[in-house]
């Protein structure tokens, strides 16, 4: 294992993949690009919606530019599924933008990871729902 590794690594098993996606949910719920960031590889490939990034750095100012955006942003990740170094999950956030507009983002992604358990690549369909703040679930 390096120095750099981000346990649990694959082959995932139920255990194991539930504590990755609980990882992951709670960096995100952090809204710190920088240690989201740390939880890929230096070159891993995304797709978010239509966007396609390259590498930590543009993945790093991305997620600045979203919670800049993307205000009070509050995430739930669950697991679907998983076998050796793959995880699928579904996963809702809510957030609200500069003129007050709650929004609730429903989504699939699919993660692949490295032996070191970096995630090399990362699938991600997301569709936006607009709320009132009344129909937030996520507190």
């Amino acid at each position: 294992m390096s120095a750099s590794a981000r346990p649990p690594l694959p082959p995932f098993t139920e255990e194991t993949a539930r504590a990755k996606v609980q990882a992951a949910e709670d960096a995100w719920n952090s809204r710190d690009p920088e240690r989201v960031a740390l939880a890929y590889t230096e070159d891993s490939v995304w797709r978010n919606r239509d966007r396609f990034l390259t590498g930590r750095a543009e993945i790093r100012a991305f997620l600045a530019d979203k919670w800049e955006r993307e205000l009070d942003y509050r995430l739930r990740k669950e697991l679907w599924a998983y076998t050796g170094n793959r995880i699928s999950v579904r996963f809702e956030y809510e957030w609200h933008d500069a003129a007050g507009q709650w929004w609730r983002s429903h989504g699939n992604e699919q993660w692949e990871f490295d032996p070191d358990g970096l995630m090399r690549r990362r699938e991600a369909s997301i569709n936006d729902v607009p709320i009132t703040a009344a129909e937030r679930r996520i507190v």
